[in-house]
């Protein structure tokens, strides 16, 4: 239980002048931990609305410069710019550090610099999750199976707390230092983090996505591979995703490093799979050739959600992976996963109406999200549409037309929802609502509704974003909820 790399020192930032750029979540944490460490720090952004003049006025009483409404000006004298994750890497900006010489990282960068030793200990091992979909999920049940072990741990990066305040917060106070950090990773924050060092990783799949910011699907997947780059004991691969496999076999990894695969199905030799509804591990066993270890039941997963879909075994054998690749003992797994609860809005159980199930997949934003969403049930009345992101749905379709019982259409481009299933389900009955109002999502439960059929499962799994009719995904499942519950309410 190791870690590789060198680490950085609070000495290298002091007196330096360092430009953050964007003032989210990420840009303001990277900003106060910077100029707690004595750095000259300007953060500068683009907007100028109520929310950003007020997160800086709270930077510039501890001392910040913060420049709204310009991010694109590079400021004079600045030694590093320091990026949140969603800033083009085309931004003027950028452009302009470039012929100054000047490096542009992330926030993610920062903190691995940064992962000192603490009270005497090595610094915390990074176990990273990447992929287009399923990050988040698996990120926080390998955190449940690490503290099932007994290890002390949290689900950090792409997720809930900031990764420099974790890394600077280590050991302060009296606390206790981590003993590893599962650390979820976007392509964003991979692209921006070039001497990043894990100790084991996965890309869980590839599918298009984020195209606009990469560029190409080759330049998203290169990031993405940018995860397994130094690894030192495991490089954890999708079998039935050959992409996934094909980034371990370009990454360069330290001596004795390994390829280790999961499958839903029989795994082989170095890899984890599924048999009779179990768990099981052929990788981090004596004799791979020849044994197996029992893990976990397939019904261990979230007990209580209902039969795990597809695409949830596949993330809780990736966590695993990952889990055992660290030392956890086969028991951990079993116990992290049934103490793991799923967050709202994915594959969440809302309500059984007339022997009709009610299922929300708000988080469902892109495509292939929603093909492992449609997968997991027999007979379908899917709610879909938003804002498409630039996505095409004819191979989404291809692949779900059979599960399909009917269609709701909602959002701005559901047009192109509709034209694929003229396409390629044009049985399949459609109810498209010319409406953008949030007022919709109970005409869509309710019409929904009417083309069930007992046995069925209403499914909002819109494989589009929700910014057209909602402040995100959060509240466009809730609004779903709140549309059944209105059922529920009038009828029962």
């Amino acid at each position: 239980m190791t870690t590789h790399g060198p680490t950085g020192t609070p000495a290298e930032f002091a007196g330096q002048h360092i430009t953050v750029a964007g003032l989210g979540v990420s840009g303001i944490s990277a900003a106060r931990a910077l100029a707690g460490l004595g750095a000259h720090v300007t953060v500068v952004d683009g907007g100028d609305g109520e929310n950003q003049r007020a997160a800086a006025r709270e930077l510039e009483a501890a001392g910040i410069t913060v420049r709204l409404g310009d991010g694109e000006t590079f400021p004079e004298g600045t030694d590093l710019v320091v990026t949140s994750p969603g800033w083009k890497p085309d931004s003027p900006l950028f452009t302009a550090a470039a012929a100054a010489g000047v490096d542009v990282v992330g926030d993610v960068e920062i903190a691995w610099r940064l992962r000192e030793t603490v009270a005497g200990q090595p610094p915390a091992a990074w176990l990273a999750v990447t992929g287009t979909n399923g990050k988040t999920t698996t990120v926080r049940m390998l955190a449940s199976i690490l503290a099932a072990e007994g290890l002390h741990t949290t689900a950090v990066g792409n997720i809930g707390t900031p990764i420099i305040d974790v890394v600077l917060g280590q050991g302060k106070d009296g606390a206790r230092p981590y003993d590893v950090l599962a650390v979820e990773l976007s392509s964003y924050q991979l692209h921006w983090a070039p001497s990043l060092r894990a100790h084991s990783a996965v890309v869980l799949n590839l599918a298009p996505d984020h195209l606009d910011w990469h560029g190409s699907m080759e330049a998203y997947a290169a990031d993405k591979g940018r995860i397994y780059e130094g690894n030192t004991v495991a490089c954890v691969y999708n079998a039935a995703d050959k992409a996934t496999e094909d980034l371990v076999r370009e990454a360069d990894v330290e001596e004795g490093c390994r390829a280790i695969g999961f499958t839903l199905g029989t795994p082989g030799p170095s890899q984890l799979g599924v048999v009779e509804g179990l768990l099981v591990d052929r990788a981090f066993v004596e004799n791979r050739q020849q044994q197996a270890q029992e893990l976990a039941e397939v019904s261990d997963i979230a007990p209580g959600s209902g039969t795990p879909a597809p695409h949830n075994i596949a993330n809780a054998l990736a966590a695993a992976a990952l889990a055992r690749a660290f030392g956890v003992r086969p028991a951990a797994v079993r116990d992290g996963l049934r103490a793991f609860h799923p967050e709202a809005h994915r594959i969440q159980h809302v309500a059984d109406l007339d022997g009709v199930t009610y299922i929300d997949d708000s988080k469902a934003t892109n495509t292939h999200a929603t093909e492992a969403s449609l997968a997991a049930y027999e007979h379908i009345v899917w709610i879909a549409g938003g804002l498409a992101k630039g996505a095409t749905f004819d191979e989404l379709v291809q692949k779900s037309a059979a599960r399909l019982r009917g269609v709701v259409l909602i959002g701005a481009d559901r047009a192109l929802i509709r034209e694929a299933l003229v396409r390629h389900a044009p049985d399949v009955p459609v109810v498209d609502l010319d409406r953008t109002d949030t007022g919709a999502m109970s005409e869509a439960v309710r019409e929904a509704t009417r083309l069930a059929e007992p046995g069925d499962t209403v499914l909002l799994a819109p494989a589009c974003a929700s910014m057209d009719m909602f402040v995100n995904y959060n509240k466009r499942g809730e609004a779903f909820a709140a549309a059944v519950g209105e059922l529920t309410a009038r009828d029962h």
